[in-house]
Formats: C-alpha cells, sequence, structure tokens
C-alpha cells in the first residue's frame, strides 16, 4: 500500500474491493445512509489570531449543513434502461457500462467505494459556444443553467458532482480533473473543501505547441490537470509504469562518483508534473471531430499511473469517449456517462471499432450496455417482459413493487398500482378495470383500513375502460361497493407530476422522465461507378414532435454490432450539418451489408441496415 512518504516507485496496491463486485444499482436509501461529512481541517482555514474575527468559508460553495448539496439539486430516483448490451462474445463477465443522462443523478444511483479512478474533463468556464458539441437539447439546456449564475453557479453545479464522485471512489481511488486558466484556481479551493487539502497530490499541467497564440500576452499554451486521493494515506501510484528517460545530462552527472546521487544504471526516472504532449493532428487517426477531444496519450500516462489491470476507471464527461477507449485498451474496466445522447452514440462506436481492430481476441473482453436515465426510448420498453416493464414503471412513478396479492402490481404509499401491457398497441379494456377493482376489494388495506382508491398505468386506455372506472366511481354515491380509479397514460404528465413538482426552483428537472420515439430512417442508394456507390438518409422521419437530425453514422461493413467506418462516426458538411448523403467506395466486390445510424436532438436513435452487391 502506498504511503505519502513512502518511495513514488512502489506499485501494484491491493484492492480490498473483488473485482466481480462490479458496480450495481443502490437504493436511493442506501446512498441517503452513506453520505459522509465534509473532511476535517479547520486548522487550515483558521485566520489567524492577529487579524481578530475574519470570516472564513470553510464549506464548498452551495453545501447546507443539514442536506448536503441535496437542497439544490434534490434526490430523484428513475430506472436505468438498458438500450443495448453490444458483445464481444464473452457475456459470462460484468459488462462495463456507458450512460446517457445528467451525470449527478446517475452516479447518486451508483455504490459508495465502487470505483478506482476518475477522470473528468467537464466543460470549462469559458463562456464560448464550443462547449456546447453536439446539440442534443439537453447538452444546451445543461450548459445555459451551468452559466446562469456566474462564477459561483458553476463552481455549485460541479461541486455537487465532485462530492458524488468522492463517494464513489473507493479508499485508495484517485481522481482527475482537467480544467483551464478560467477557473482553475477556484476549482482548487473547492476541492481542498471536498476532499481535504492533505488529499491533494499533484497539479499536472498540460503543455502543448499548438493554438492559443496570442500578440497581446503570453500565449496560453498549457491546461491544468489536479490529482487529489480519496485518502491522505494510501493511494495508487505505479510510477515504473510511466517512466520516462533521464536527460543526457544527467547521465553524465551519474557517471562521476564524486557527489553522484543517481546510479548510472537508473536511466529512467517518473515523469515531471509538466506534461508535453501535443494536442491530436486534424488527420490523426483518433480524431473524432469535435474541438474540445483530448489526446489518448494523455489518459494513457493518467490511468497508467493511477490504476492496475481490472480497475474500474470511470468519466462521467465521457464526450467523444477517450477515456473508455484507452481504459479498454489498458485492460481496465470502466464507466462513462454523457448529458448528450450523440457523444454516448460516439462512445459505444469507438469501443466497438476499438475491439474489432486492436484488442481482437487477444484476451476476454467484457460486453458493455448502453443505458438511458431520464429519457426512455418508448419503442424498445415494448421488448422488455412483462416482469421487467411493471417494475421500471413502478420504479420511474415512484412506486414499490408488490408481489404477494393477485392482480396487484405495486404501491404508491398506500395506493395500489396496476400496470398495462407493454405494447403499446394494447390498450388497456373494461375487462381489465373490473378485475383490478375486484383485486383491490380482496386487498389487506381494503379489508382492513377501507381504502378504495387505485391507479392504472397504461399507454392507452379503451373509451369503454373508461366508462367502466366511471361506473365504479359514481356508485359512491349508492353503493358500498365503489372504488375510485385514477387512469394515468405512461407518457403523460400526470405520471411525471412526482418529478415536475421540484421543476418550480429547478429548471432541469421538468425535462427528467420523458419517452421518445426512434426516427424511422430510410437510406437510398446507388452505384456511381467501380465499387463506388452513394447513400442518402436525408429521407429519414423523425418521429419527435419539433427534433431534428444532429447525427449519422455509417458503417459499411456491418456484421450484427455497429461499428462506423473511419471518419462516419460524427461527419459534418461544410455547412456543419450532419452528413446524411456520403460517398464509399468498397475495397472488394461481392455481397456487403451497410447500417445507418441516426440520432436526433430530443436522444431519439435509430438504424437502418441493407444488402449491397459489390460490382
Amino acid at each position: 500500500m502506498m504511503k505519502k512518504e513512502e518511495s513514488n516507485d512502489k506499485k501494484n496496491l491491493t484492492i480490498d474491493t473483488p473485482k466481480d463486485e462490479f458496480v450495481n444499482n443502490a437504493t436511493s436509501a442506501e446512498i441517503e445512509e452513506r453520505i459522509e461529512a465534509l473532511p476535517e481541517q479547520e486548522e487550515f482555514w483558521r485566520p489567524p489570531t492577529r487579524f481578530g474575527s475574519v470570516p472564513v468559508e470553510k464549506e464548498p460553495l452551495g453545501w447546507d449543513r443539514r442536506r448536503g448539496f441535496r437542497k439544490l439539486f434534490p434526490a430523484i430516483s428513475l430506472p436505468f434502461q438498458i438500450v443495448e448490451r453490444v458483445k464481444f462474445g464473452h457475456s459470462d463477465l460484468e459488462p462495463n457500462r456507458l450512460f446517457w443522462g445528467d451525470n449527478l443523478h446517475v452516479m447518486r444511483q451508483l455504490p459508495s467505494e465502487s470505483i478506482d479512478l476518475i477522470y473528468i474533463d467537464p466543460p470549462f468556464f469559458s463562456g464560448r459556444n464550443y462547449n456546447v458539441i453536439f446539440g442534443d437539447k439537453n447538452e444546451l439546456r445543461s450548459f445555459s443553467d451551468i452559466w446562469e449564475g456566474g462564477m459561483p453557479g458553476y463552481l455549485i453545479w460541479l461541486n455537487a458532482r465532485l462530492y458524488e464522485m468522492k463517494r464513489l471512489l473507493k479508499k485508495t481511488g484517485s481522481i482527475y480533473v482537467h480544467c483551464d486558466w478560467h477557473a482553475s484556481h477556484y476549482i482548487k479551493v473547492e476541492m481542498d473543501k471536498i476532499f481535504g487539502n492533505n488529499c491533494f497530490q499533484n497539479e499536472l499541467v498540460w503543455h502543448y505547441e499548438t493554438g492559443g497564440a496570442s500578440k497581446q500576452r503570453f500565449s496560453r499554451k498549457h491546461d491544468v490537470i489536479f490529482w487529489y486521493t480519496r485518502s491522505a494515506s494510501a493511494w495508487v501510484f505505479n510510477g515504473d509504469e510511466i517512466k520516462v528517460p533521464r536527460t543526457e545530462k544527467a547521465m553524465q552527472r551519474a557517471q562521476n562518483p564524486i557527489g553522484a546521487r543517481i546510479s548510472a544504471n537508473d536511466t529512467f526516472k517518473n515523469p515531471n508534473d509538466v506534461l508535453i504532449i501535443q494536442q491530436m493532428n486534424p488527420m490523426a487517426r483518433e480524431r473524432i471531430g469535435y474541438p474540445t477531444q483530448k489526446p489518448e496519450d494523455l489518459l494513457e500516462i493518467i490511468i497508467k499511473a493511477s490504476s492496475n489491470e481490472g480497475d474500474i476507471v470511470a468519466d462521467f464527461f465521457t464526450g467523444g469517449g477517450t477515456t473508455a477507449s484507452v481504459a479498454q485498451r489498458l485492460g481496465r474496466r470502466w464507466i462513462a456517462c454523457d448529458q448528450s445522447r450523440v457523444a454516448v452514440a460516439i462512445t459505444a462506436d469507438r469501443i466497438a471499432r476499438l475491439v474489432e481492430e486492436k484488442i481482437g481476441n487477444l484476451f476476454p473482453v467484457p460486453d458493455f450496455t448502453v443505458e438511458h436515465w431520464g429519457v426512455y426510448e418508448a419503442r424498445r420498453m415494448e421488448k422488455m417482459p412483462e416482469k421487467e416493464f411493471q417494475a421500471f414503471i413502478l420504479k420511474a412513478f415512484g412506486a414499490v413493487i408488490e408481489s404477494n396479492e393477485k392482480g396487484i402490481h405495486g404501491y404508491k404509499g398506500a395506493i395500489p398500482i396496476w400496470i398495462g401491457s407493454p405494447d403499446q398497441k394494447k390498450a388497456v379494456t373494461s375487462q381489465d378495470v373490473q378485475d383490478f377493482a375486484n383485486a383491490i376489494r380482496k386487498g389487506l388495506r381494503y379489508q382492513q383500513d377501507n381504502l378504495r382508491d387505485g391507479i392504472m398505468l397504461a399507454w392507452a386506455f379503451r373509451p369503454d375502460a373508461v366508462e367502466a372506472a366511471e361506473r365504479l366511481r359514481r356508485l359512491e354515491l349508492t353503493d358500498l361497493n365503489f372504488i375510485r380509479l385514477d387512469m394515468v397514460r405512461i407518457d403523460s404528465p400526470p405520471f411525471r407530476q412526482h418529478i415536475t413538482k421540484l421543476s418550480t426552483d429547478h429548471a432541469d428537472y421538468e425535462n427528467f422522465l420523458t419517452f421518445v420515439q426512434s426516427p424511422k430512417v430510410e437510406v437510398g442508394m446507388r452505384r456511381i461507378s467501380h465499387k463506388v456507390y452513394k447513400f442518402d438518409a436525408s429521407e429519414t422521419i423523425v418521429m419527435n414532435p419539433g427534433a431534428k437530425i444532429i447525427n449519422v453514422q455509417w458503417d459499411f461493413d456491418y456484421q450484427d454490432r455497429f461499428s462506423s467506418s473511419a471518419n462516419y462516426a460524427f461527419a459534418k458538411t461544410d455547412k456543419k450539418e450532419p452528413m446524411s448523403s456520403v460517398q464509399y467506395e468498397f475495397p472488394e466486390e461481392g455481397k456487403i451489408t451497410v447500417a445507418c445510424k441516426v440520432q436526433d436532438d430530443m436522444g431519439g436513435e435509430g438504424i437502418w441496415t441493407g444488402e449491397v452487391e459489390v460490382k
């Protein structure tokens, strides 16, 4: 175990948590019980006596002593929807996880002390539009909220997330926070309050030559990365994995037997805290196509230094998936999250392509799941098994499962709940209404407490079902056998009422718990010349009202698992529009399956596949 006073060359720290205990869902109650106090560092923040009574802010911005950050950002427990499991032939291994959703709420539903290393590259406090990369409506709303309160608002937004990341780190874990000159000094102060100043290890400087030129001041050619550990006494640091050659001058001094401080055979050393790594060449194969992408070489140093093979690495601002991609290549497990549906699609595509092209059968590769939180694909929900669908809807509605009473699926408080079919075409019938009413009458709460209310949740209700419910309600005036049933459509505002009531003070919350439809992807194709074909997806129909297509991906060798062809994951026209019409030259003749994925700005995603006889 690496002690802070021991040599930096020590490595291979033993991790207490078993490798098979990967991140599983945790209830909000379990998370609440694990909330920890801020670190004790009174002496660090105490002003000198001679200054008298000087107010010193010892707690991070946004912190409430009774409720923590939950006063400003109330907790919401919603289910994760697994929309895809990308398979690599080792389904017996626990899958890696890729989330689309607000990272604060995603993190709150993950268990404490479950992650070895976190790297984040959050939006910089630059006030510039380059923070909005993909154009999703969720992304646009979030960034407008971040800038609304100026620097304090930005720090409160970030602090709430840093606090959850601290909770998620194992006792020997590390976090790296990537920022620039706009807010780095403010972020350092806040991180001292959240993690403890004694858990600060390094301020890394990433120096690069390109960009940032100026004629009015010194050219800005670096970013800052703060490294904090969960503990002040033990952490992972694999110095041997990232050693760099000593300078020729240093080795010449080593040859001098008088006063030499290093061995003549010790030709390598730990790198300095200034990392000289160039930004990516515009033609680099790893480039996805957006301006804030970080080079893999930078992430490789961080991941090698502060994690071991099999450890869990997380990035909750995943962007184009560089962290997950490098973690995958280095044999680490990973969790990634982003609020942009396009970012998640690009990350999924990048990982699939990496495994196919570089990793292959070198070692067993876990599958990974793509999971949604807060915005759900209605079409995929139709494919859920009935019991799974019922559990999903109950959690989304803020209810709990009830398995002991026939005909009653759950309870919200004391009110029994009934769930309709996953199939959107199967509307509730009058017989369903009567059966549920009878189940309520037979229930213990009806017999003991005379509770006569019930709620039916479904995609749709037939007119005869509505009339049957009205008949039951009218009995209240003449018959003690009456039952009051509320009928709530799953995609209606009343279904979301327990969430939207929080939106008065929290603008983001009114957008949680929504259902989206997948675009209907239509692709036309025609032969241009020898092995050259043109494909056009411009006739794709967007099913979400008011939505527009913001990204089109192409896979010209589809084999049951989508992985876009090079330069076709986030391709844009000269007018910065998604490349819906493309021309492609196939390397060889024969029958080839082509696939096209389309994402809209509300989170809908659709896929088309077709076979081409390449001539």
